[in-house]
């Protein structure tokens, strides 16, 4: 009896559906924290930022830079710098392997893309990692790239502008990757004897060795909203101190009231905000 009372499934529906489907697919997403669906698109045009509660989704190097550089224009540099994998080393996939994968998925050959052009009119260079590459980790190359970037300002006395999204120094690399560290901040240390600007822009996530150096160190330290920023993460303090942190610990809101940054800026508004700080540094400078 069951049997004969069920539904049949036609045909002509199903492909109605699928082809729905098919139009639809990819088009909507929801956001992680009011949990509202949004098409795509209108996401895109409002900076990946939440319309509804502010949120601020992650978006990828290229896409800081042309947000960033006037009329999206700019040179990059270094672009095929690689790393020769200093220890073969292999955990899951070898390392050269993870970095072919990587280069063909994402199509940069490490974490940072590295540029120069013009910022409000004003020169700069500006260099954003990419956490989508290995959690934007630091290894030798981000370093050398880096490191390069600050010559470069110092060389032609332009601003420096770092955007960091990293989960900290590349394991894979072990030491080497540790002395990234003090590469990039003594090169900053020589950007800072000459009086050029750089501004450090900390997004989600900026952890480990990344916050350790280079990122926490700008004459302008600003991060956007909700942005997860830290060394070790929570759950290995807890266990270090013995003791629960508080609410909302190593997020943008609580560095800025406990002096750790500038200011916290909405993406939306970032590109007019560093505009004017650049019309300040280089103001006040003459």
């Amino acid at each position: 009896m069951a049997a004969f009372f069920k539904k049949r499934k036609f045909g002509k529906k199903s492909a109605l559906k699928e082809e729905f489907k098919v139009k639809t697919d990819g088009q909507f997403i929801k956001c992680d924290s009011c949990k509202t669906t949004f098409w795509k698109q209108e996401l895109e045009d409002n900076l990946m930022v939440c319309p509804h509660c502010g949120y601020h989704f992650k978006i990828y190097s290229l896409e800081r830079l042309q947000m960033l550089f006037d009329d999206a224009k700019f040179e990059e540099l270094d672009e095929n710098l690689y790393s020769p994998d200093p220890y073969n080393f292999v955990d899951k996939k070898s390392y050269k392997d993870r970095l072919r994968d990587m280069h063909e998925k994402i199509g940069i050959k490490d974490a940072v893309r590295c540029a120069v052009g013009k910022v409000g009119g004003y020169g700069a260079v500006v260099v954003a990692l990419e956490y989508r590459f290995i959690g934007g980790s630091m290894g030798s190359v981000v370093g050398e790239k880096i490191t390069r970037a600050v010559e470069m300002a110092l060389e032609k006395k332009i601003p420096l502008i770092i955007v960091s999204a990293s989960g900290g120094a590349r394991m894979m690399e072990g030491v080497l990757s540790l002395m990234q560290m003090a590469k990039i901040n003594a090169a900053l240390a020589k950007l800072d004897e000459a009086k050029i600007p750089y501004i450090s822009v900390l997004t989600d996530p900026t952890t480990g060795g990344v916050t350790a150096s280079f990122a926490m160190v700008g004459d302008l330290n600003i991060a956007e909203p909700g942005a997860l920023i830290g060394f070790a993460g929570p759950r290995v303090i807890e266990q270090t101190i013995r003791q629960k942190l508080p609410e909302g610990f190593q997020r943008s809101e609580f560095l800025l009231r406990h002096g750790m940054l500038d200011a916290i800026v909405d993406r939306r508004n970032l590109k007019d905000y560093i505009v004017k700080a650049l019309k300040f540094f280089l103001t006040n400078a003459k």
